[in-house]
Order: C-alpha cells, then structure tokens, then sequence
C-alpha cells in the first residue's frame, strides 16, 4: 500500500512538472543576473574585466537572436498543443452533435436512445474525465460509455431507416469522436522536454553574458542592462512553461462545447 501511495504522489507531482520548471526559470534567470552582476562589481577582477572592453554591441545580435529563435519555438510548441486540444474539443462536440442531428429519421424510441447515450457520454467526458486530465490521465469509465455509444450505432439495423449512405456517415460520425477524445487525451499527456529547455536556459546565460561585455567598463550600465534582460526572458520563459498541459490552469481548455449536449434530467 505504501508503494502504492508513493507512486501516486510522484505521478501527481510529475504531471504539474511544467510548474516547477516554471518557477526554475524565474528565480534561476534573477539568481543568475544577480551572481553575474555581484562577480563584475568584485573589485578585485577591476583590471582584467578592463583588459576586456572592445566588444562592441552588434555582438550581441548574433547570440541574443539564436536565445530568441529558441524561445520562440519553445513558445510555438506549446501555444500550439493548446490551440489543438481546442480544435479537438470542438471536433469532438461537433460530431456528437452530428450523430444526433442524423439520427433523427430514426423511430422515436431509437432516437431517444441514441440521445440518451450522447448525453451519458457528454456526460462522463465532462464530469468526470475532464478533472483527470490536468493529472495527465483518462477515464474508463468515459471509454466505457463511448464503446456503448459505438456500439449502439453500429449494431442496430440503423440502416434499413436511414439508408446506408446516411448510416455509413453516422458511424463516420462516431469514429470521430473517438479520433479526437484519443488527441485531446494525447495533448493532455505532454511533458515539457528537458534538453530543449536546457538548451534555451544555456543560450539565455551566454546571452546575459554577452551584455554584460559590452558594458564591461560601466558596472552600473552593466547591472541595469542585465537585470533588464532578466527581466524580459524569466517572466516570459515562466508564461510559456506554465501553459505546458493545456487541460491545466491558468489557461485550460473549457469542455463547454460537450457540456452542452448533456440532457437535462
């Protein structure tokens, strides 16, 4: 039981990783200004920091764009994951409401039931399966519903009343949202890669560095233009990595387009 317990905790504090990485950025990018700064203003390395003024300020183009390139794509990838887990919901909803809308030719009480089913699984994926995602997990209860569901729709002769066009576009329907609960599911599950953070952190530092080279000769200069570009790259570095699962706060997919297909009653 207690490895059991344990290995639930260490699953829980992995699937908030992205929070933790955050915070590194924050406080490391203004430990490291601050280190970097104290270093310079150390009287006894006055002479060799001197021996050291001549680099000029186009220098810094060249390593402060490749920073800016990185976190750029670093940016892109999450931004992106969270526009699709946005699409898929949407996908998702709209093919649920599509099942509904095709079986309409269908006799009362089976169209009551294919109701009923859509809103069991509308649901499940919202009351239940959504909280679970920001944990980066699934629910089989929900996959459950959703076999009933397929099942539903493939396994009656729907197509004697709708006709096989209609049907084969019903099951079409169905298929689809199970494409896109498995890719909204799949989204949720992303974790922040630590080498492409590393990578950026690194070329962050030289980047600070490289300012402060160019100011080697002014220490004041030096400390506000450091501390100036500490202050642009943690706070944004810290808002990329927080968005890292995009089922997870601040910046959660809402399951509203779902949720409204559940039946009331």
């Amino acid at each position: 039981m207690g490895a059991t317990g344990g290995a639930g905790v260490k699953m829980n504090l992995g699937a908030y990783d992205h929070y933790g990485f955050a915070a590194i950025a924050l406080v490391g990018t203004f430990l490291a200004s601050w280190a970097l700064a104290a270093w310079m203003h150390d009287a006894r390395r006055t002479a060799w920091l001197h021996s050291l003024d001549g680099v000029v300020p186009p220098f810094i183009n060249i390593i402060g764009v490749l920073f800016a390139l990185t976190l750029a794509f670093l940016a892109n990838d999450t931004w992106s994951a969270h526009d699709r887990a946005t699409t898929a919901v949407f996908r998702e909803a709209d093919s649920l409401q599509a099942i509904v809308s095709l079986t309409r030719g269908l006799a009362p009480g089976d169209r009551d039931e294919v109701d009923r089913a859509v809103s069991a699984y509308a649901h499940a994926a919202v009351d239940v399966e959504w909280p679970l995602l920001a944990r980066r997990r699934h629910s089989d209860e929900t996959s459950q519903v959703l076999d009933r569901l397929l099942g539903l729709l493939a396994g009656r002769s729907f197509g004697d009343t709708l006709g096989p066009a209609v049907h084969a576009r019903l099951l079409a329907q169905a298929m689809e949202v199970r494409e896109a609960r498995d890719q909204r599911i799949g989204l949720s599950q992303t974790h922040v890669n630590p080498l492409k953070w590393l990578g950026m952190a690194f070329l962050g530092f030289i980047t600070m560095l490289s300012v402060a080279a160019v100011h080697v000769t002014k220490p004041r200069a030096a400390l506000v233009a450091i501390l100036l570009f500490a202050a642009a790259a943690g706070p944004t570095a810290a808002i990329v990595l927080i968005q890292g699962n995009p089922f997870q706060q601040p910046t959660t997919v809402t399951p509203a387009p779902i949720a409204a297909l559940i039946r009331a009653g």
